[in-house]
């Protein structure tokens, strides 16, 4: 089936209200891209961040007007002209098998990869995740998960219980209990995360209990891994002593590499020496033990 783009760049003021209008002219689907690479490092939680200047894509059927959408659009937000709009063939090919041809299986440390679900383990002897791109923060592609990733391979959770605080996609959660964990459990704030958490780890066969952070509850575990961000990893630093045993490991990611110093300091105040830093282009993970 081929399709027809109409994409215009607006201010974040406008991104919503045109993206309804889009819909509302039975778009296929609407997408935000970045117009001006403005990377969006560490948003309030509970938000969607737009960019200041965002390109608004609607995606139609070949057989639609497009200059009649175009004129319905101007009509519903006046604020863009007819003329900002610019309209685009897309050739007709399967999209589905191009979307799945973009990922391939990654390997983190020695032992421990993630391959997508319709693909063949390449090392089938190692430590294997079936994970398939979701709506869920966490495949690995970004670089904290694969910090977070890395280190687990490297201090594989052997007979250890372990807490993955912010699981997104359940992915930390799976590879500490294929890593050998005695127990391990997960939790987010979003429900969506949990939802996916849970399939992917039904997918890997894996019994592993995520809860809504409202609900959940644990005594206090060997290892806690949160790949967050930096804000609410000072936040919660409380919640994560009490989780923790003494002598329990810490795994901190989901932080730019320039707010580590910040995060060591303040841990420290409260007995957790954070001695271990590892970076990834800007991103940061810091590990350190709880007196």
């Amino acid at each position: 089936m081929a399709w027809i783009q109409i994409n215009t760049v607006v201010s974040e003021a406008i991104a919503e209200p045109l993206s309804d209008a889009f819909m509302e002219n039975n778009a296929a689907s609407v997408t935000f891209e970045d117009a001006q690479d403005q990377p969006i490092f560490e948003p309030e939680l509970g938000t969607t961040p737009i960019w200041d200047r965002t390109k608004v894509v609607g995606l139609f059927d070949a057989e639609t007007n497009p200059q009649a959408i175009i004129q319905q659009l101007t009509q519903q937000v006046p604020e863009v002209p007819a003329s900002a709009y610019k309209i685009e063939q897309l050739e007709d090919k399967d999209w589905i098998r191009a979307w799945m041809d973009l990922f391939k299986p990654m390997q983190f440390g020695d032992n421990l990869w993630i391959v997508p679900s319709w693909l063949e383990a390449p090392q089938p002897d190692a430590v294997n995740l079936m994970l398939d791109p979701g709506m869920a923060f966490g495949t690995g592609t970004h670089p904290t998960t694969s910090l977070c990733l890395t280190w687990l391979d490297q201090h594989a959770p052997k007979n250890l219980s372990v807490i993955d605080y912010g699981c997104g996609s359940g992915i930390l959660a799976l590879a500490a209990q294929k890593l050998g964990a005695a127990s391990v459990v997960g939790t987010d704030i979003d429900p969506q995360a949990i939802t996916a958490s849970r399939q992917n780890a039904e997918r890997n066969h894996e019994n592993i209990s995520f809860e809504l952070v409202k609900d959940f509850d644990s005594e206090p575990v060997d290892i806690l891994v949160a790949n967050i961000l930096a804000g609410p990893v000072k936040e919660l630093a409380g919640e994560f002593i009490r989780l923790l045993k003494p002598g329990g490991t810490l795994i901190l990611s989901g932080l730019l590499a320039n707010q580590a110093e910040g995060l060591v300091n303040h841990y420290r105040d409260l007995g957790v020496e954070l001695d271990t830093f590892e970076q990834h282009e800007e991103w940061g993970l810091l590990a350190g033990i709880r007196t």
